[in-house]
């Protein structure tokens, strides 16, 4: 297994935890306090907040936010430009906001420009679709869109929608 690729650009706190085979790219910032698994992909311009913990072969795609309190699990895919909320209540002003955590299931995907609003969890191998806003927890393997998102159909766990129970790609049954 190869080991970590940091570019140059990237700023990694050296109090970050980062595993074997994971790579950083340009821009990046991963704050203090960072867990990040093994052959993970952090990309351009991405930013990780203190405390943060993010799983195995996942893939953060270019211009993500993920704020503290923020939990991602195993072989999750962030598409470009999604951020993470963490302030329920957010002011400039205030002292005593307190962090709601997020935890995001094993196999999850999350679509371009989606935002996660702190507090809930996203099922394992669910799909959240591109511009969406997350304002309620996620069932796993479901797929929502929208704004606010909403429940529009069942996902296998190979990413293909359900139709009628069972995956016409990979045969699987839910």
């Amino acid at each position: 297994m190869e080991e970590v690729f940091i570019h140059p650009s990237a700023h990694v706190s050296e109090k970050a935890e980062i595993g074997r085979g994971t790579k950083i790219w340009i821009n990046a910032q991963i704050r203090e306090n960072v867990r990040i698994g093994e052959n993970c992909i952090i990309s351009k311009d991405t930013y990780i907040d203190m405390g943060v913990s993010i799983g195995n072969g996942v893939k953060v795609q270019n211009g993500v936010s993920v704020y503290h309190g923020v939990t991602i699990a195993d072989d999750v895919f962030v598409g470009p430009n999604a951020c993470f909320t963490n302030d329920q209540c957010p002011r400039a002003f205030n002292a005593d906001w307190k962090v709601r955590e997020t935890k995001v299931g094993r196999g999850a995907s999350i679509g371009a420009n989606a935002t996660i609003v702190c507090g809930i969890h996203l099922g394992e191998y669910c799909m959240v679709g591109a511009g969406s806003v997350v304002t309620k927890d996620v069932p796993p393997y479901t797929l929502v869109v929208g704004n606010p998102a909403r429940p529009v159909g069942r996902i296998c766990r190979c990413g293909e929608r359900l139709q009628d129970g069972a995956c016409p790609v990979c045969g699987e049954d839910r």
